[in-house]
């Protein structure tokens, strides 16, 4: 097992961070039991997580409901949740989704349940920690 996939596989290390590139995500995760799901929420998040994540109709499309969705995935049966947002909006907005996906992590963490958000970001603009380091 790849260091990668043993640091996607920790509920200690939930939480949320940045990556270069999604290849070596999907290639350590490929044939695990993780739910690795890519998201392009750069100009709407909650129609992209809702579509991605195929939330339920009770979705509510705000902030509130986005966290509390996150915090349920119950329809979506897997060792781990690995989300890839290949877009993301920018100013208060990324704060505001990257606070909530904190929270998602620390609680899935305390469950003992993974869960990583991953900012696909090329240029390293992010003021994110790095979740593997590039070769």
């Amino acid at each position: 097992m790849s260091k990668l996939l043993q640091r996607l596989r920790d509920p200690a290390r939930s939480g949320v961070y940045r990556a270069s590139s999604a290849q070596p995500i999907e290639e350590a995760t490929r044939g695990a039991e993780l739910d690795v799901v890519t998201i392009d929420a750069g100009t709407s998040v909650f129609e992209a997580m809702a579509a991605a994540l195929d939330f339920p109709d009770w979705f509510g499309g705000n902030w509130d409901a986005l966290e509390d969705s996150l915090s349920d995935l119950a329809w979506r049966k897997a060792e781990g949740h690995v989300l890839l947002l290949r877009s993301y909006p920018a100013g208060d907005e990324l704060g505001v989704l990257t606070d909530v996906l904190r929270a998602a992590a620390q609680y899935w963490a305390g469950r003992g349940k993974p869960f990583f958000a991953v900012f696909l970001d090329p240029q390293k603009r992010l003021a994110l920690s790095e979740l593997y380091r590039d070769a």
